[in-house]
């Protein structure tokens, strides 16, 4: 069985969302008992993220970890049409990841106790992001 379903989201700049419930949902709808939740966001902005979900400071220790990596405004950057924060939302796009596949088991996501899928909106204005959720299984 497959099912496939697109859920929309405005994001508020640059912070991560928990998503876990809303694609929990969709698993419940879909009937599928055992199987994969496939999670694409489809933005070369914005990135899919599994992360502990119990304290929040550990999503503000990621968000100072990236910045590192690929700091806004960037003298070398020769991509910066929208802003200082447009190189560096593509890079953090490609340094996280854009999709997650998890298991479903007894008819729901089968995440560890700590664990909560999120959207991370790597740009500061608000933007309106799509995620393709597409569940397989029986």
């Amino acid at each position: 069985m497959w099912h496939q379903q697109k859920i929309q989201l405005t994001t508020n700049g640059r912070e991560s969302i928990e998503i876990s419930d809303q694609v929990a949902g969709i698993v419940r709808e879909s009937g599928v008992q055992t199987g994969l939740a496939h999670v694409f966001v489809q933005h070369t902005s914005a990135s899919i993220m599994l992360c502990e979900n119990a304290d929040p400071t550990v999503r503000v220790d990621l968000e100072m970890l990236l910045s590192r990596l690929a700091p806004d405004g960037d003298p070398a950057y020769r991509h910066n049409f929208e802003g200082d924060d447009d190189m560096a939302a593509h890079g953090r796009s490609v340094l996280t990841t854009n999709d997650i596949t998890l298991p479903i088991a007894n008819g729901d996501l089968a995440l560890g106790t700590w664990q909560g899928l999120y959207l991370w909106e790597h740009r500061y204005q608000p933007h309106r992001r799509s995620i393709m959720i597409t569940i397989q299984g029986e």
